[in-house]
């Protein structure tokens, strides 16, 4: 079944295909354009028969090696010079076959190449289908942090099948997991609800969930685009839950960490900081504490020697910190994220603290 949704930005609106069927529409969309695939090794290797399903199959193609590493300037200048040598112009396209990487890296060169082209996002992995696919933020990591160099660009199209999950290692689907929960912890406590009924089927990768999973939370992803795209009235700031330390995290562990890893564990200082500060009742962060256990969403450990200095720093430096202040997303309620905001008391002192409970495993 093919679900659509759209994320609306009046003339700049794009639909979102999700299911069986999203391949197909994608290639009438594509149909006597021209342009160049981005992918990575991993995903050509695991899916690359698929592009033919989008149209796509001779195409040039440039391929990253995939990981965090390859989010960097580099990629984004090498790939620059490849739609030189194939000759693109202001009339190509870029497709976007893969990760958030991948997804980040193209969307970045769409929007410098002859200072802007189009692009459509065909995401590979759980966690670009529920979230960085939608929404238009591309960019790279800089030594001094993560996504700290970038640029608003939104795709002309989302084509997300949940059939090509099935290569997905299961630490890569998790991370995805962790982005969906987040979602609905923060902004609807009727699709968390869901979560917690049907999460053995969607940790076991039931078909028609996890279709559920990526078209709720393309939803409330599109529904919070559209209300405030370049995150300047604090609508979309709410995504960046979990977040916080959860970017410090990454950066802090040399990126060991998988995104969606990080964002779980970071959730888990925002339950507490929530329920001390915001009223959260106990029970609430107690459910939501039970479900990312059952998803096996906080198993992972921050490496031993992770600093929780460099943890800390990582956080002062993020773009979501304001004038040097590390600011929380923290919640009143399952379903009731609050606007970004300092916390006394929850400095270097506290992160060090929570960094070494992670690294004894205490995040389980």
């Amino acid at each position: 079944m093919l679900i659509e949704r759209t994320v609306e930005l009046g003339a700049r609106a794009y639909p979102v295909w999700i299911g069986d069927g999203a391949y197909g529409a994608m290639e009438k969309l594509l149909e006597g354009k021209r342009g160049v695939v981005v992918t990575d090794r991993k995903v050509l290797e695991a899916q690359g028969g698929r592009l033919a399903e989008l149209g796509v199959e001779e195409w040039p193609r440039w391929v990253l090696e995939g990981g965090e590493g390859s989010k960097a300037w580099g990629s984004v200048g090498e790939l620059l010079e490849f739609c030189a040598e194939a000759g693109l112009d202001r009339g190509s396209w870029l497709v976007a076959f893969g990760g958030g990487v991948v997804g980040d890296v193209t969307g970045f060169a769409a929007a410098c190449w002859m200072r802007g082209i189009r692009f459509v996002q065909v995401p590979t992995t759980l966690l670009a289908m529920v979230d960085s696919s939608v929404g238009g933020k591309t960019g790279v990591n800089l030594r001094a942090g993560k996504n700290l160099a970038g640029a608003f660009w939104q795709p002309q199209a989302v084509a997300a099948d949940p059939a090509v999950l099935g290569s997905l290692v299961e630490r890569e689907y998790r991370s995805g997991l962790a982005e969906a929960v987040k979602m609905a912890l923060g902004l609807d406590a009727g699709f968390f609800s869901w979560l917690e009924g049907h999460a053995e089927a969607v940790a076991a990768r039931e078909a028609g969930a996890v279709a559920h999973v990526v078209s709720e939370s393309v939803r409330l992803k599109a529904g919070v685009v559209a209300e405030d795209e370049r995150e300047r009235c604090g609508r979309r700031a709410l995504l960046n839950l979990g977040h916080t330390v959860g970017h410090g995290l990454e950066a802090g562990s040399g990126y060991a960490l998988a995104h969606g890893e990080a964002v779980a564990l970071g959730l888990l200082p925002v339950l507490e900081l929530s329920v001390e500060r915001c009223g959260m009742p106990r029970e609430e962060a107690e459910r939501a504490r039970a479900l990312l256990e059952r998803l096996h969403l906080v198993e992972a450990r921050v490496p031993a020697g992770t600093r929780g200095a460099a943890v800390w720093e990582a956080m002062r430096r993020d773009k979501k910190s304001a004038g040097g202040e590390v600011r929380y997303v923290l919640l009143r309620g399952i379903g009731e994220a609050l606007a970004p905001a300092g916390v006394e008391g929850a400095g270097e002192k506290w992160v060090e603290r929570w960094v070494e409970r992670f690294s004894a495993g205490e995040g389980a």
